[in-house]
């Protein structure tokens, strides 16, 4: 396999079938970059894993694009450590359209793609274990997308009196988004209790030079 990037993404793509891969491009010369077709995504997995040394899957990330037709980009990272080479696979997709899992080439997939559902909704067929991972199982909404409140929609706390754990709607004591910069705050230089810092400090007398 080719040491050179831009012969290593062409003979990825090479190893795969016509139309599998979008684009190929370079980042800061040390890293490639594939778009690759949703359906064709298990075929370029097992090509990087099998024919190209990629061995280790680092990690799957989600980004949303709000504007776009397929809003979420799902990234992800391999690591080659025969070659010492990383390479960053792309695909797109909205909140219906699945995305092909990837878990029977790599099992530890299963927890980025269950993190993955749980913070952008992004789904994973083929992925039989889609359960949230780092929310509550009764938590609404996925709190990374661009479009979900800042507050959340709910507040999870204990009654006391109930001996229960409740689901409330979030109620702020102030607006943060709308914060004036106004606070009494802004204009202090000096935390209380701090006054002390700015008093002349008493200077001991110089000692008077010995007359000859």
């Amino acid at each position: 396999m080719a040491e050179n990037l831009e012969d290593l993404g062409a003979a990825i793509v090479a190893a795969l079938p016509a139309g599998a891969v979008e684009s190929t491009s370079a980042q800061r010369g040390a890293e490639l970059v594939l778009q690759v077709q949703r359906d064709s995504l298990v075929q370029t997995m097992l090509a990087l894993r099998d024919a190209c040394g990629f061995e280790q899957l680092m990690d799957i990330a989600g980004v949303d694009w709000p504007n776009r037709p397929l809003r979420f980009e799902v990234v992800y990272n391999l690591l080659s450590l025969s070659r010492n080479r990383r390479v960053t696979v792309i695909t797109a997709t909205n909140d219906v359209l699945p995305v092909p899992s990837i878990c029977g080439v790599w099992p530890v997939a299963t927890w980025y793609e269950r993190e993955a559902w749980d913070m952008y909704g992004i789904v994973f067929s083929g992925q039989s274990d889609l359960r949230r991972l780092l929310t509550d199982y009764g938590f609404e909404g996925h709190p990374l997308r661009k479009d979900f409140p800042l507050t959340g929609h709910v507040e999870v706390r204990y009654d006391e009196e109930r001996k229960a754990v409740v689901y409330e709607p979030v109620k702020l004591t102030q607006d943060f988004r709308s914060f004036d910069f106004e606070s009494p705050w802004e204009a202090m230089t000096t935390l209380p209790g701090d006054e002390k810092v700015h008093l002349n400090r008493i200077e001991a007398p110089k000692p008077t030079e010995a007359k000859p």
